[in-house]
């Protein structure tokens, strides 16, 4: 057995994906959390990872060989003031993972505000079909693999490379730390208001992270987003590919199957033939099959591998159906993404009504930074509830110009009561919320099942 590490904050999605790489890499790990809850806990346990609720300073007498810290863990947190009395060594995941699991790999790292995690399960999947084994860590579920880490022998690893800070003690975004060869920037807005000040502050960190990119590797960027195109012309130093405009990677317009052409500089390489829907995931499968081909694997093989490529959980994912009433589950929470999505099912489902359900709970939303952009992110729904429990601005006065199919309910069963009420037969309902939403989808579906008993 390894070295000893034992994970503050073990729970989250990302030290969780460390901590089953440490594993899997021959390290003893041990975690604890303030919640230890499914499912990140039952994986971890079905790893032999054992795991302490809470962060008391007893657990000083586990003497581990190192102390890695999540960015969960503040100043005040008993364990840590306990680690830091004590002088013992502590590292945050980000480095960690530096210098332990990516040193000398070609990393392939996916930034941007919105669909990070679906670019790198779409890139983990299309290298895993091409045979050549990837490890990676990826913040959400991908559907195509039964985990969101893993770690291999192989040369190429997939990130989801966060702007979000890496601990209390760095305040460094974490993709800083990961050395990518390939850097995928995928799009850049305001967002994470908790940490930063403005959308400057915001780019300023994107161009330390392309600062790191090797002359060797590859930068691939949306051409069409403003922001990454200041960021790219602060200085770069990497040759750079863009997707979504002419002279690059393409798109061409879905037909009724939601299939479409993809060019390379005006050469045609082939269609995507596949289930999803949007343009941001026609520009998401761009951005995969070029870091791909970055990866040594050809376009065609790329563009075949999507159209076998499942999706990931908590990406439109059809939760159930209930009297022809169909509930869909989405991770969208910024305003873009809410319009995006909600573009993408209107693809999707023609006139069919869409019944938009929405938790305004990422710090960014709960503050109000960006309310105004709601009412126009959400015109392609037919019907809004906005969950009202937990902010702090007036959203019915905000919801006002889009009339009586805007509903504000602070209650969440008076919310599921409501939705239930309004859908009929042929409805989308689509759920937004980067949390759990108090199990909204299952309460939904059970009182439509009952109310059609009746």
């Amino acid at each position: 057995m390894g070295a000893h590490l034992h994970i503050l904050g073990i729970c989250g999605t990302f030290m969780g994906g460390i901590a089953a790489i440490a594993k899997a890499a021959g390290y003893r790990v041990t975690g604890c959390d303030a919640n230890v809850y499914p499912p990140m806990s039952d994986q971890l346990e079905a790893l032999g990872i054992e795991l302490t609720e809470g962060f008391g300073a007893e657990q000083l007498a586990l003497r581990p060989d190192l102390w890695l810290i999540g960015n969960v863990v503040t100043r005040g947190n008993p364990l840590m003031e306990a680690i830091l009395d004590r002088g013992a060594r502590y590292v945050s995941g980000p480095q960690w993972l530096a210098e332990h699991v990516l040193a000398g790999r070609h990393v392939l790292a996916v930034a941007g505000t919105h669909g990070k995690t679906t670019v790198s399960a779409m890139i983990a999947w299309v290298l895993e079909r091409a045979g050549r084994n990837p490890g990676f860590l990826i913040g959400g579920v991908p559907l195509d693999f039964p985990v969101s880490a893993r770690h291999t022998g192989s040369n190429l690893f997939v990130i989801e490379a966060d702007e979000y800070d890496t601990a209390f003690f760095d305040k460094r975004s974490k993709f800083v730390h990961y050395q990518a060869r390939t850097a995928i920037l995928n799009n850049l807005e305001f967002d994470h208001a908790d940490i930063f000040d403005d959308l400057a502050a915001i780019e300023r960190q994107f161009h330390h992270f392309v600062r790191t990119v090797p002359r060797s590797g590859l930068v691939i960027s949306n051409g069409a987003d403003a922001a990454l195109e200041r960021v790219l012309t602060s200085g770069c130093w990497t040759p750079v590919e863009r997707f979504g405009v002419r002279a690059g990677w393409q798109a061409g317009p879905p037909d009724a199957s939601g299939a479409f052409e993809v060019a390379w500089q005006g050469k045609v390489l082939g269609w995507v033939r596949w289930q999803l829907q949007g343009s941001h995931s026609r520009l998401n499968a761009l951005a995969a099959i070029a870091a791909a081909r970055h990866a040594g694997v050809d376009p065609a093989e790329a563009i075949a591998s999507l159209g076998a490529f499942s999706g990931v959980r908590r990406r439109m994912q059809l939760r159930g159906g209930v009297r022809g009433v169909s509930v869909y589950d989405d991770f969208a929470h910024h305003p873009t993404a809410i319009r995006t999505t909600l573009e993408g099912l209107r693809e999707r489902v023609g006139q069919a009504r869409i019944l938009a359900v929405l938790e305004p709970r990422s710090n960014t939303m709960k503050r109000g930074v960006m309310k105004d952009a709601l009412p126009g992110s959400l015109a392609a729904a037919d019907r809004i509830y906005l969950y009202t429990a937990g902010i702090d601005w007036d959203a019915p006065a905000l919801l006002a110009p889009l009339g009586a199919r805007a509903r504000c309910l602070s209650d969440l069963d008076a919310l599921v009561a409501a939705v239930a009420a309004e859908a009929r037969s042929g409805d989308q309902v689509l759920v937004m919320s980067n949390g759990g939403f108090g199990g909204i989808h299952g309460k939904l579906l059970e009182r439509l099942a009952r109310e059609a008993a009746a």
